[in-house]
This record gives structure tokens, C-alpha cells and sequence, in this order.
């Protein structure tokens, strides 16, 4: 029995529990899947914290010596081992070389990033000639807003979450208005039910079949920041679309979480950030992806040098000869001691497929899932007893590796207690704690440790 098989999670969980004679709760369990995880291995990639180096950590509480619980990769991934010896080579290279560095070399500055683009597309469902590596997320966004973004007196809204991420809210309200519109009337906002914390697939296809023809881009996330909703991407774009609408997608929490399909998916534009899920270091390099259908026909609204066919790029004719599709919306050399950490990554992406990593996610997933209701749900016979509600969707399908733990009291010193003891998470206020167990480098074992821990910081917290 492969627990990793790709079928439902939750019954996998239940066979191994039952091979095993012994509760889900039992860290044999954990151990037990660590051993089976044929992906294990690609945690030696990366460098995980010591809780002695955590600052807030408390080591009367904890064995310092110990690798941190890191469950905090939806914010910045680890680094990859490879990094530090790929920039140490770079900088070596500039010492020892000075200007010849940008011919020269295995990563000769002028084309570093194109050469690591197609391992990119693979992790995001793309060729490689669709996607481009430059700049950060926002910026990619306004790149690509400004030519796929063309409204009329008839067709001016953008449609977008109502919780969207707030630089993608702005991004959008800024081109609405560099467009001579009003965000009032031309944002067009999506809201969960009433009593619902999360986003419905065919309340998101009702709107845009009611209001498509005055809809000129629908602008999603591909999984929910807050949330960690996986939206039905493929289902959005191809209603979108049969309405005359571009659609897009910010992927910053999707890319390296999910299996993506933006070219089968037939999606107009899509970004990402890359020091997530894709570990590439905090403000590394993005990415942007135009689908090659939009080839020739969707041209960049802002002019580079670095847009211009590389074969004669050098020659500073001051007359463009644009590259079609997204390369053409390159502006500028990229910084090559970005280019590195996220060339390491890539690399370790490329040692198992979105495919492989998606079912360890799975499983990974629905293992916290079910610690957490086992020990933290709502107790009706303990009113007074802290607990915790998943407002992630309960679907797997519906969600990537993020749980989002909504407690019935204040983070801000459960949160505290679990630094103190070694574990990085995210906090939102007022009450939701965000947990990502990364497929790459996490373990089950490291789950259970997680789950436990989280008993003595809501006992200390409540003291």
C-alpha cells in the first residue's frame, strides 16, 4: 500500500493508521510516512534554522541544537544549499573578471536568467518561451495590465477578489485610474456568502456570466493568500474568456504550492514571486508568463532594451527588433546574484515533478488537518477551552499545502509561545494563524511536533 498514491488523503491516512494498529495521533504514524516519503531526500537541499538561531527563542524550553518546526514557507522559503556556493561563484567571477563576466562563465550575466526559464515552466505548466524571469511580482503586474488591460466606455471592469492581496488590489485600482476611470464603478469585487469565509467556484462563474460583457480583465489569485484557497483556475479562465474577457492570475501562493497548467489552461497572462513556495530568497527574482496564442498580437506598452532580440541587442542601433510573446517585456539587465539562489532552487524542483510534490502535499495536508480536529476542535461539553477552526476549504482539491487556523482567542501570545519553542508560522490578526507544510523539505514528523507544541503554547498562553 503506497499512502502517496495520489487517492484520497484521508482515507490513505486512515489505512496506514490501521496497518500500523495504533491512532492517527501516534508519532509511529508520522515516522512510519516519513519512511515511505520517497521525496525525503530533498530536504538534505536545503538549510533549515536551528531554534538557537531563532531569536525568540527560549532555550529553557527547547533543545536548541534541533532543526526550527519551519512551517512558514507560504511567507519565505528556505534556502537551497546550492545557493551560497552559487553566488560565492558570481562573485568570484566579477573579482577575477570584472566586465568579461557577462560573456563568460556558466552563467554569463547578459542571458543568466533565460537559462534557467524552462525549469521554471515546469513548475508552472508553461513552455518555456512563455515565460519570462525579471523584476518582482508588482511590477510584472503592471507590465502586463498595461497591455492586456484596454478598457471602453462599454467594457472597463476588472473583476477581483475583495480580499486580494492589498498590492494587487492597489495594482488594479491604480491602472483603473491611469485610465482615466473610477475604481468605484470599475472594480468589480467578489465577496464569499454570508457566514462563509471563503470563495465559491460558482458564485465567481455566476458573476462573470451576468456582468462578462462589461468585464475587461478577470484578475485572480491562484490560491488565496489569507484563505490558501485554490481557486478553479481553469474553470475561471474559460468563463472568462467565453465572455470576451483576459484573464489573468497573480500566482505568488500557487506557483511551487500546486500543479499548474497555465498553458493547457489556456491563460492569458499570469506572475509570480518566487522566494515562497520557489525559495529564491527574500525579494528574488519573478516571474511573468503571456501565453504563446498572444505571440504576436499582445505587444508591451513599456519599451527596454533587454525586450530587444538578444542576436543584436548589443549592437545599440536604437531600432528595436522586439522578441515576441513575454520576452519582449523584459526592460532591463536582471541582478545575477538573484539569478543564483533561484537557479539553486530550480534545480531541486527539477529531481521530482509538480506532479510528485503535489500528492506528498496532499497527504501532508490532510495529516495536519486531521491532528488539528483531533486535538483542537470545538469541545460543546468545554466552552471555555481554547480551539481552533481550519478556514481553508475542507476540500483537498480546493486547497494547497496552507492551512489557515482560526482560534477562539488571540493569536498575538499563542503565536509568541510557539516562537518561544521553535516554531515559525505566520500570524494574522486578529486570530488566524497560517501553517504551510511545504512538500519539498517538510516531514510528517514534523506536523505531529507542530501539533504538540501548539498544546503547551495554548496551555502557557492561557496562563
Amino acid at each position: 500500500m503506497d499512502p502517496f498514491d495520489g487517492s484520497d488523503p484521508r482515507e490513505a491516512l486512515r489505512r496506514v493508521s490501521a496497518l500500523l494498529g495504533c491512532s492517527l495521533t501516534s508519532a509511529e504514524v508520522a515516522a512510519h510516512l516519513d519512511r515511505q516519503d520517497k521525496l525525503r531526500h530533498l530536504r538534505e537541499q536545503f538549510l533549515v534554522p536551528k531554534i538557537a538561531d531563532l531569536p525568540p527563542s527560549d532555550l529553557s524550553l527547547v533543545d536548541g541544537t534541533r532543526d526550527c518546526i519551519y512551517l512558514v514557507g507560504n511567507s519565505l522559503g528556505l534556502q537551497p544549499r546550492m545557493a551560497k556556493k552559487y553566488l560565492e561563484e558570481e562573485l568570484e567571477k566579477w573579482a577575477k573578471t570584472g566586465v568579461h563576466g557577462h560573456t563568460e562563465g556558466s552563467r554569463p550575466w547578459a542571458w543568466a536568467e533565460n537559462n534557467i526559464e524552462e525549469l521554471m515552466a515546469n513548475v508552472v505548466g508553461a513552455k518555456a518561451e512563455e515565460v519570462a524571469l525579471m523584476n518582482g511580482l508588482t511590477v510584472n503586474l503592471h507590465l502586463l495590465m498595461l497591455s492586456f488591460y484596454k478598457p471602453t466606455a462599454a467594457r472597463h471592469k476588472i473583476l477581483l477578489e475583495d480580499k486580494a492581496f492589498p498590492s494587487d488590489h492597489y495594482a488594479v485600482e491604480s491602472q483603473i485610474r491611469l485610465r482615466g476611470f473610477d475604481p468605484e464603478q470599475s472594480m468589480l469585487l467578489v465577496s464569499p456568502r454570508s457566514g462563509e469565509e471563503t470563495l465559491r467556484t460558482e458564485d465567481i462563474l455566476e458573476v462573470i456570466e451576468k456582468e462578462g460583457d462589461s468585464i475587461a480583465v478577470v484578475m485572480f489569485s491562484g490560491v488565496q493568500y489569507y484563505t490558501g484557497q485554490l481557486f478553479n483556475m481553469a474553470a475561471i479562465t474559460q468563463a472568462g474568456q467565453r465572455k470576451g474577457c483576459f484573464v489573468g492570475f497573480d500566482c505568488a501562493h500557487a506557483a511551487g504550492n500546486v500543479e499548474l497548467k497555465l498553458h493547457d489552461w489556456g491563460v492569458d497572462f499570469a506572475c509570480w514571486c518566487s522566494y515562497k513556495y520557489i525559495n529564491s530568497g527574500a525579494g528574488g527574482l519573478a516571474g511573468a508568463f503571456i501565453h504563446d496564442k498572444h505571440r504576436d498580437t499582445i505587444k508591451p506598452a513599456l519599451l527596454g532594451w533587454w525586450g530587444h532580440d538578444l542576436n543584436t541587442r548589443f549592437q545599440m542601433s536604437n531600432v528595436l527588433e522586439l522578441q515576441p510573446g513575454v520576452s519582449g517585456f523584459r526592460l532591463s539587465n536582471q541582478p545575477i546574484l538573484l539569478v543564483c539562489p533561484l537557479q539553486a532552487s530550480l534545480e531541486v524542483f527539477n529531481m521530482t515533478s509538480m506532479q510528485a510534490l503535489r500528492r506528498k502535499s496532499l497527504l501532508l495536508t490532510a495529516y495536519l488537518e486531521s491532528l488539528i480536529q483531533h486535538y483542537y476542535s470545538e469541545d460543546p461539553g468545554q466552552p471555555l477551552k481554547p480551539h481552533v477552526r481550519i478556514i481553508t476549504p475542507s476540500d483537498p482539491q480546493q486547497r494547497g499545502c496552507q492551512l489557515s487556523l482560526s482560534f477562539s482567542v488571540h493569536i498575538r501570545k499563542v503565536f509568541k509561545e510557539l516562537e518561544r519553542r521553535g516554531v515559525a508560522c505566520d500570524m494574522r490578526e486578529p486570530s488566524v494563524l497560517r501553517v504551510a507544510p511545504v512538500p519539498l523539505y517538510n516531514s510528517f514528523s514534523d506536523v505531529h511536533s507542530f501539533v504538540e507544541t501548539l498544546g503547551s503554547a495554548l496551555r502557557a498562553s492561557s496562563q
